[in-house]
């Protein structure tokens, strides 16, 4: 695209230079049109002369009218060709040559400093950054999510072009999307902080800082972390009701089992937020939360059955034991997660549950209901690796002293109900 965009720049300088250099190949100078009359008249004076002979020789003319057409006709000739010196060259003539030559110096540098100029001035002021930066878009949008290998060099491209023309919101925001497609959350992270500083308006800095909050939760599997914490802050001091922070809130209140917060996050969304794109999946949330309660959620927050968005009954079954060996060493309030994880990626888990360790041998499904967010949802799997901690801090991210177990072997994710699959916590972790 660059090539092509100096190419025909030089093409368009060069036709800018043809109306001034035209002049100086086809313009005919006054001596020049002057001799060529002269030359028209001296051609007109030997046709007529030819013509008088002609006439004389056939009788037609006497010889007296001959010779006084004849020299009626040479007076005439000489008014008109006059009696220059064809070949002398006049003082005028000198300068007008010396002025020629000094044209041609001016034009010769004024197109030197023409291109030259206007490279240089366009490297300053001109916008070439810009279009490169929209041809990346452009080309990363038409990658397509199947061609992994074609978007990280786009990607990288485009996040090359920014770093050098960083006041791009729209490009951000694209680096940010595409890294979280990528499932690279730390580069997505940056990008959205970097998409809220350069953002004029509060709300939109407060939806960038939400996103940052959300791609840091996602690679910390959930845990609030303090880059989660800190940009969420950011967040809901420029906007209280930022629905990402808000979502995520939601999430932690829940899998803390403090799901009174975990309504009050939710029905927020709903308030201020009704034509958020995944309304139906955070009414579920609002349900399951007062189900847990032993409560019925209210009429106007309950998921009508046309719903757009319905969630599917795919997922696994899972019975998760703790091994012999560490009986009586977990105190029964110990906090234990279990999760399932695409196989071929290291994404954030596409279902988390969260339970006791009083509650082992416990038996559990994990389905579309204990989604992390609805872009990463266990039905979209065709097989998961299974994995269970127990976790003495509570903390999500594992520590040393956490007790572990891990199915290596993916378990298929099928509809309907099946045998469940024995998850052992059979390791801790050093």
């Amino acid at each position: 695209m660059t090539t092509t965009f100096w190419i025909t720049t030089a093409a368009l300088v060069a036709l800018a230079f043809l109306f001034v250099l035209y002049p100086l190949f086809f313009a005919r100078p006054e001596r020049r049109i002057n001799s060529d009359i002269r030359n028209q008249n001296l051609l007109a004076y030997r046709s007529r002369m030819a013509e008088l002979e002609s006439e004389y020789e056939q009788g037609i003319l006497d010889e007296q009218n001959f010779r006084m057409l004849k020299e009626e006709l040479a007076g005439s000739m000489l008014d008109d060709v006059g009696d220059e010196k064809p070949l002398e060259v006049t003082a005028d003539e000198l300068r007008l040559d010396h002025r020629r030559r000094s044209t041609w110096a001016v034009v010769i540098v004024a197109a030197l400093l023409l291109s030259l100029g206007s490279v240089a001035m366009y490297q300053q002021w001109g916008a070439l950054d810009r279009v490169e930066q929209y041809q990346a878009m452009r080309d990363i949008e038409a990658s397509g999510g199947d061609r992994m290998a074609q978007m990280e060099q786009l990607t990288s491209q485009l996040a090359q072009r920014l770093e050098a023309q960083p006041d791009n919101p729209d490009g951000w925001a694209m680096l940010g999307r595409s890294y979280m497609r990528m499932e690279r959350y730390p580069q997505a992270a940056r990008a959205f902080e970097r998409l809220a500083e350069v953002v004029e308006e509060d709300n939109a800095s407060a939806v960038a800082w939400g996103l940052a909050a959300q791609a840091w939760f996602f690679h910390s599997e959930g845990a609030m972390t303090e880059q989660v914490t800190g940009a969420m802050k950011k967040a809901r001091e420029l906007n209280p009701d930022e629905v990402n922070s808000l979502g995520l809130l939601g999430i932690h209140a829940f899998e803390q089992r403090n799901f009174e917060d975990a309504i009050r996050y939710w029905e927020r969304i709903i308030e201020v937020a009704p034509d958020h794109p995944q309304l139906a999946s955070i009414r579920q949330g609002v349900a399951r939360a007062y189900e847990a309660l032993g409560m019925d959620a209210p009429e106007n927050l309950q998921a009508s059955p046309s719903a757009p968005e319905d969630l599917s009954d795919k997922g696994v079954n899972v019975r998760v034991v703790l091994d012999e060996a560490f009986r009586g060493q977990v105190p029964p309030d110990t906090t234990v997660f279990v999760y399932a994880r695409d196989p071929d990626t290291q994404s954030a888990p596409l279902a988390v549950a969260r339970a006791r360790a009083g509650e082992l041998p416990l038996e559990l499904r994990l389905d579309d209901r204990l989604a992390m967010a609805p872009q990463f949802r266990i039905s979209g799997a065709d097989e998961v690796i299974l994995a269970a901690r127990i976790s003495p801090s509570g903390s999500a991210m594992p520590q040393p002293g956490d007790y572990q177990g891990v199915r290596q072997e993916p378990v298929p994710v099928i509809s309907g109900d099946s045998d469940p699959v024995v998850l052992t916590i059979d390791q801790q972790l050093r």
